[in-house]
Formats: C-alpha cells, structure tokens, sequence
C-alpha cells in the first residue's frame, strides 16, 4: 500500500487491568528466578494474592509474552521445527575485542494498556547495544530491521549468537547473516545461560527503566527505551567493564583492534 512500516501501528485492543498486573509480576518472577518453569511460578504467584491461578493460565502468559526456562519448556522459544539448527560456537571461547561476537534476543515490555516486544543487538565484548526494534508482534521483521541497522552502522561481527527462537531460525533472518558471511551460533535449546549478557541487559532495563514508567503508547516506550539505551552506552558504568561505559570500551578497543 505504500506506507511507512514504522508509522504505522496497530492499536490493541485494551488488556484488563488485573492480566497487566499479573504480566507484570510474572516478568519480575522470570527476571528474578529464570529456572523456574510454569508450576513453580504458578505457585509463587498464588503466594502473591492469586489463590486461584493455574498452571495453564501461566502457560498461556507465558507462550504471549514470549518467556522461557533453562529447562526444556512447551514451546515459549517458538522453535520452528523446518528451520536449520545451527552449533553454539562460543563454548571455551575467548572473547577479547569489540565485534568480534554478537548477540540479541527479544523480550516482552508492559504499558500502562497493552504490551510489546523489545529486540536488541549487542556486542558481547564491550555490552554496546548496537540496535534496537520494538514491535506489537513476534514476527521476524523487526528483528530484521534491528540486524541490518547493526550491521549498516557498525560493519559485520564475526559470529552472530541468538537462542533458537523461530525469528533467529527463520531464512530471512540467517540469509542476512550469510550474505554478509558471518558465522551463526545458537544457544543450547532451553539454555538462557548461552546468552547470559544479554539476559542482564533485559534486567537492567527492566529495573532501572520500564518497570519505574507506565508507557502510555508505543511512542512513548520508544522514546523513553532510546533515552535508556543512549544512558546504558554512554554513562553507566559496569564492574565487569572496570567501571567503563560500553561505547568507551567498544570505541577504544576497536582502534586497538584496527
């Protein structure tokens, strides 16, 4: 039709205000405790004022908000059976220079009605978020998006690591990885620890950002996610870093590197 992809949104329809507050506290329970699978949540949650939930209705926010286990789980990864599995290639690995691996990962973003899905591309090296894309749906575009931005602004990494998840399995994402003759890493199936900085990522943001906000529109998240990310890469200090920013870490070594 040609319209503009990016300005043009769908409007979803309003979610009850006890399933956000429920979404809500069962993302802090998989930030916190990531081994648990829907039994063990079902039951923190019923100590938490839900004497009546079931297990099925956590599968269910579960497979909606796109969550997972380090345990084998129904399906939350949406793994796509007809998509080529590729070896991790990171294992014993030593990681020593910007660009030299990348990752990414999607996850689920409450709004004060609604929600949507955050991916991220990052250098596994410096922590450097190189893109980003939010989306109303788990499709394989956006994803897309994200990977070329990356890749237009900041060359190709080595290695591209991602989870198993269809949108990462998907030809359309795996024939940009190809064209450009970067070699594709997946985590073990069912294994988040595969791409344990990314994860951290999430939980930076979560806590630090979107969990102190109530996001009235899409807009707005995007607004507010692009000045958190311009804060993670430019000012926040990380130990594992010895007290660098990522972008002082990323753009030092790189001219090392060079």
């Amino acid at each position: 039709m040609g319209l503009d992809r990016s300005a043009v949104y769908y409007q979803p329809v309003a979610v009850n205000e006890e399933e956000l507050l429920l979404t809500r506290k069962l993302d802090d329970l998989h930030l916190t405790y990531p081994f648990m699978g829907s039994r063990q949540l079902r039951d923190q949650l019923r100590t938490l004022g839900y004497p009546r939930i079931n297990r099925k209705r956590v599968q269910r926010l579960m497979r909606k908000m796109g969550l997972h286990t380090i345990y084998p789980k129904p399906q939350t990864t949406r793994v796509n059976g007809e998509h080529k599995i590729y070896p991790y290639l990171l294992r014993n690995l030593a990681i020593d220079m910007p660009n030299q691996v990348w990752c990414t990962d999607i996850t689920y973003i409450p709004m004060a009605k609604g929600f949507v899905y955050l991916v991220a591309v990052m250098d596994w090296y410096s922590r450097k978020v190189l893109s980003w894309r939010i989306s109303n749906t788990l499709d394989t575009g956006f994803c897309v998006d994200a990977l070329e931005e990356a890749i237009e602004h900041y060359g190709c990494p080595e290695i591209f690591n991602t989870d198993q998840g269809c949108q990462f399995t998907s030809e359309k994402f795996t024939r940009v990885l190809k064209t450009n003759q970067i070699k594709i890493s997946m985590d073990g199936k069912g294994r988040w620890m595969d791409n344990v900085f990314i994860e951290r990522l999430w939980r930076s943001l979560k806590y630090e950002e979107v969990y102190l906000k109530a996001y009235t529109s899409v807009r707005d998240a995007e607004s507010n996610i692009k000045e958190y990310f311009d804060f993670y890469n430019q000012k926040r200090m990380h130990q594992s870093l010895g007290k660098l920013t990522p972008n002082s870490v990323y753009d030092v070594d790189l001219k090392q590197a060079a």
